[in-house]
């Protein structure tokens, strides 16, 4: 098959490409040239932006079986690209997240949960507040032009090689380190990501099947105490929510942590059952960690938490 897809050269457009070439597909890309490309040579190179006017001219009349968006957050550069190819390709995928239900206290989130309140089109800032009605927008979009052709897939936080987000990272390099470990609540509240590849090869199973509808990708939901032993850290310290608070340090300082008794705590307990009834595999948890640590050990990320500042976080938890 012939696939395009919308973004392509980072993080999870980076393992979707890959994984519909080790699949066999011919894949063509469509960037703006901005960010470091270290994709095989074999994938084809076009260059546009389709939040411009002209910004899809590379595609010119082509068509393709399958459009894989992995780069839309803004609602108009996402009318522009699915109106552009609309007969032209015969399935749109929408990457989307699990960011756009509007009850993240539900155990466990689904599909048809109640989406947040849709964003204006013509909003053109992607902010903390904006990101989930936005994404909301996006779908409605692409449900609106392709129907029954459209798939989107709502990921949990993804995790894995090439993760410049560094959420992830942040704990498999802090275990890598040793020593006393700050970690968030008790043990008991949990954690749940996807791995970045299962979400490609989810995404290369509902083209080839041509499969439709909305689906939730989502991992292992592993509680604090089984993360910390997968990452081999054997000195934690646990702090609670409200002295973390206390403390200054929340989710971008410990990320992934999202209190069990908290207002979101539903997006650590989202449910796959429908993508994994639909072929969604799941990469062993600790294999995730391997590799991401393998990766980010070369990859010069920078944390939020430094370890000075743990280190002090770490004497005032001890007081």
């Amino acid at each position: 098959m012939d696939i395009l897809v919308l973004g392509g050269t980072q993080f999870v457009g980076r393992h979707i490409v890959l994984a519909f070439l080790a699949a066999g597909h011919r894949v063509s890309i469509l960037t703006r040239g901005r960010t470091p490309d270290d994709l095989p040579p074999e994938v084809e190179r076009l260059r546009g932006d389709r939040g411009e006017a002209g910004g899809l001219d590379a595609l010119g009349s082509r068509s393709w079986a399958a459009c894989v968006d992995v780069s839309g957050y803004l609602p108009s550069a996402v009318r522009a690209s699915s109106e552009t190819l609309r007969g032209r390709v015969g399935r749109y995928v929408f990457i989307s997240t699990a960011s756009v239900y509007a009850e993240p206290d539900r155990h466990p989130v689904r599909e048809d949960d109640p989406l947040l309140p849709a964003a204006q089109e013509d909003t053109m800032e992607v902010t903390g507040e904006t990101y989930g009605p936005l994404k909301v927008t996006c779908e409605q979009i692409v449900l609106g032009a392709y129907g029954p052709d459209a798939t989107i897939l709502r990921p949990q936080i993804v995790a894995g090689p090439f993760d410049h987000t560094a959420r992830y990272p942040y704990w498999v390099d802090r275990a890598g380190r040793g020593e006393e470990t700050l970690l968030p609540g008790n043990g008991t509240d949990h954690v749940q990501v996807i791995d970045a590849r299962d979400l490609a090869q989810f995404t290369v199973r509902v083209v080839e099947g041509a499969v439709g509808g909305v689906f939730n990708v989502a991992g292992p939901r592993l509680s604090w105490g089984q993360f910390a032993r997968l990452l081999g850290i054997r000195e934690p310290v646990w702090v609670d929510a409200a002295q973390l608070e206390a403390l200054g340090l929340g989710f971008r300082e410990l990320p992934l942590f999202i209190p069990e008794d908290g207002a979101q705590a539903g997006l650590m307990d989202v449910s796959a059952e429908r993508a994994v009834l639909a072929g969604l595999t799941l990469t062993p948890p600790e294999v995730t960690a391997r590799d991401t640590r393998a990766w980010s050990e070369q990859a010069g990320l920078s944390y939020a938490l430094t370890p000075q500042w743990e280190a002090e976080a770490l004497a005032a938890a001890h007081r």
